[in-house]
Formats: structure tokens, sequence, C-alpha cells
């Protein structure tokens, strides 16, 4: 599925770019993985890219880190194309809708990143904003995962969940990505049965205290960018625009 080539952002689009800059080790570490991913710097992630998620392994408490396609294709969907409008799911609406709800329900994951754009609507133009932890952690984005079958091909596909702002997001954007505290992250993964009010209570707002946030280039806003200018903050650029 090729990468749409988009130069601008969408104002469908509620968390279309992420970053994943961390060390191989220090995401083995915080999500307790076996050993460390085979993973390059990553500065402007996009939609319908291979995304490195963790999923829960068949055995009690074990996790892996799989790429899967970004932008979620429903089982029962007759064209896997549907994926690029599929990205986020909001959270409010998970349990109602039919592409996400049997997900929720048995096929959950963590979307692995460390940073993540919003753009704010400044007169007629839209600066980008990027959104990190203050001590620099690695980022657990709520996702659900599934698997479409076609004819000669299977593709494994992921959607982000997005919830209400917080108070440091509120002003830039009307949603941000559902972001998991680290010692909840077992409790999403491997949370067993169909009741699933536990999980609801899990994509709350990330504490602002946690999160700080710039603006950076509009370099972001092309997908065909992607290196450490992305998240260069604005002033040790001297320029808004690439």
């Amino acid at each position: 599925i090729p990468v749409p080539r988009r130069e601008a952002t969408n104002d469908l689009i509620m968390c279309g770019r992420f970053t994943l800059t961390t060390s191989p080790g220090d995401i083995a570490n915080y999500f307790d993985l076996e050993e460390a991913p085979h993973i390059a710097p990553r500065y402007n992630i996009a939609p319908t890219q291979p995304v490195p998620c963790v999923l829960a392994k068949p055995q009690p408490e074990a996790r892996e880190l799989r790429h899967l396609h970004w932008g979620l294709i429903p089982s029962w969907a007759k064209d896997p194309k549907i994926g690029a409008r599929m990205i986020n799911a909001r959270a409010e609406t998970l349990s109602e809708k039919p592409a996400f709800r049997s997900a929720f329900e048995s096929r959950r994951c963590i979307v692995v990143a460390d940073g993540f754009f919003e753009w704010k609507q400044i007169g007629r133009t839209k600066q980008p904003y990027c959104i990190r932890m203050k001590d620099g952690s690695p980022i657990a984005f709520a996702g659900l995962w599934e698997r479409w079958s076609g004819p000669d091909t299977v593709i494994d596909s992921c959607t982000i969940i997005t919830a209400e702002p917080n108070d440091l997001v509120r002003d830039i954007h009307d949603r941000m990505p559902a972001i998991l505290d680290r010692q909840d992250l077992g409790k999403w993964l491997e949370h067993d049965g169909k009741d699933t009010t536990e999980l609801e209570e899990l994509l709350r707002p990330f504490p602002s205290a946690r999160m700080r946030v710039f603006p950076v280039s509009t370099r972001v806003n092309s997908p065909r960018f992607d290196d450490p200018d992305c998240i260069r903050p604005v002033e040790e650029q001297g320029s808004l625009d690439f």
C-alpha cells in the first residue's frame, strides 16, 4: 500500500505524525521486551508506514515488538485501502464502532513513540508543535490491531487511539493520543475478557506536568523529510520554513 504524499496536515487527522528516536536498549527496558529491537531513529513517522508496536505473546506476561501497517484494516474489509482512513480511533466510541469493537476486546497493542506532532491554526497558516516527555522517556500510545487476509497477502495493521487533550495540548488541538502510564502497560495488553470498562478508564488525558511542547519547522509537514531537523525547536533553526 503506497504512502500518501501529503504536503500539509489534514483537518480530519487527530494524531498523524510521531517520532521514535529512543535507543533500542531503552525501548526494551521500558516495555519489558526480551531483547532490544532492531529499530533506526525516526523523526517523522507518517500514516500507512510500518510502525513499531508491542503486543502480548501467548505465554503469560511475555511481549514482542512487531512492525504493523499504520491504518487499521478490519478483517471484513473488501479493500485494504480503507486503512488510510483509520489511522486513529476515538476512545469514546471504541465499543460502538464495528471497525474497532472486536479489536478493543481482544487485539490491543501499544504503538511505541517518544514524541508526536500537532498543528495549531495561526491566522492563515498552521504551526506544527512537537510534544515529548520532560524526562525524555518513551511514549506508549494505546492502540488496536487487526489481521486482514486477501487472495495473496496478509496485512497486520494498527490504529492509534485518541482521547481528550490535556491542558498542555488543548491550546493546540482538540484531541491527543491516548498515552498509557508505564504501570498500566500490562493491564492494557493482557486484559482477559470482553468487559472493557477497566480499560476505558486508562484512556484519559496524560498529565500535562510530565510533558513539554515546542514549535518546530514546517519541514515536518511533508513525509518526505525524516531527519533531526523535524524535531529541532524553531528557536534553534531561525525560521519556521524549510
